[in-house]
């Protein structure tokens, strides 16, 4: 008998991107479940061609808004069940709001352990508990094992499916002829962004020395402005902030051969895509349970806690630096992530 689920994951994007694969192979693992998943409307590309999957976009900024918004989400995720239980991946005010309703009307609801006391002790100023903790795929897929459900994660990056480019990223980028680099060089937060200085400087490198095409990646606004600027100074380069739609962001990040990221949405996007990562952390710190699906740790580029020991000093890099002038993040050179690129490169 089939069996229906509700999965809820509404932010950030990362996180909701991180969903992607582990839903793919519970769904592989359970011929007899479909799973309808429930988050922001723009993000529906994160969950294209996954079998049994529905996608249902939530606009929490206008017609679900506020509690009265949230009532109106559940009785119209109703009509789309009826569900045998809600896998809460989120768990935080809205959706324990949504789940609380839906055990109402009698519907069981397992929610995410994000382990919270531990990620604070990892990050603890003074002495740390510096363990590896269990990865947030992981912590995904332990919501379905509690419903029954088979939920054994390989850990692989997807076979890469480049196949051709749309139409309008042929204009946008030309033909492949050489090697591609992504460089997405911001964040959301002070403490995971290298910055766009080291970003040109790195181009510079792979485009003189490797003969590589650059593309910059970033949001609309100021990043896209920033980086406008930046491919001026890196031969050979292109800025996509602002120019593309996450659903041919994702084809581009396909054709790389290598991205280069912060902690940050991109390194996840790599991961749905087949692409190896060359990620850069600062303040945070890979044992947190954050590294992109399938990433090799060999492919991060850090100052160690050996030569920083108040690092990692923040889960999300939302923290100001103790010392001011985060050092974690300046420490980085444009040379060591430079022989990390090329390394994955040389690999392939």
């Amino acid at each position: 008998m089939s069996k229906k689920i509700l999965s809820l994951r509404f932010s950030a994007m990362g996180d909701v991107a991180m969903t992607a694969p582990v839903l793919k192979e519970i769904l592989a693992q359970n011929e007899d479940l479909e799973i309808v998943m429930v988050s922001r409307p723009f993000l529906k590309p994160f969950f294209d061609d996954i079998p049994r999957l529905t996608f249902f976009g939530a606009d929490l900024n206008n017609k679900y808004k506020g509690f009265k918004g949230l009532r109106a989400l559940v009785k119209d995720l109703k009509n789309l069940g009826p569900f045998d239980a809600v896998a809460d991946l989120h768990s935080v005010l809205r959706t324990f709001i949504i789940g609380g309703l839906f055990q109402l009307s009698g519907h069981k609801v397992i929610r995410i352990d994000k382990s919270r006391k531990e990620k604070k002790a990892l990050v603890a100023s003074g002495s740390k508990a510096l363990k590896p903790l269990k990865l947030t795929v992981e912590r995904y897929a332990d919501v379905f094992r509690k419903l029954g459900f088979n939920a054994s994660l390989s850990h692989q990056l997807p076979t890469k499916k480049e196949g051709d480019m749309c139409e309008e990223n042929i204009k946008l980028l030309g033909t492949k002829t050489t090697s591609w680099v992504g460089i997405a060089p911001f964040a959301q937060h002070k403490g995971k962004i290298w910055g766009e200085q080291k970003a040109v400087a790195l181009g510079k490198l792979l485009a003189e020395k490797k003969n590589v095409k650059v593309i910059f990646f970033g949001g609309p606004g100021k990043e896209a402005e920033i980086l406008d600027e930046c491919v001026k100074e890196v031969p050979n380069s292109i800025n996509l902030a602002g120019n593309v739609k996450l659903k041919e962001e994702l084809e581009i990040i396909a054709h790389l051969d290598v991205m280069v990221s912060m902690d940050s949405a991109n390194m996840h996007m790599a991961s749905l895509v087949g692409t190896e990562c060359v990620s850069v952390w600062g303040a945070t710190h890979h044992y947190a349970g954050f590294l992109g699906y399938g990433q090799s740790t060999e492919n991060i580029a850090e100052i160690s806690v050996k030569e920083l020991d108040c690092r990692p000093c923040s889960v999300f890099g939302n923290k100001p630096c103790i010392r001011e002038d985060y050092a974690c993040l300046e420490g980085i050179t444009p040379e060591m992530v430079y022989k990390k690129v090329v390394d994955a490169i040389d690999r392939d």
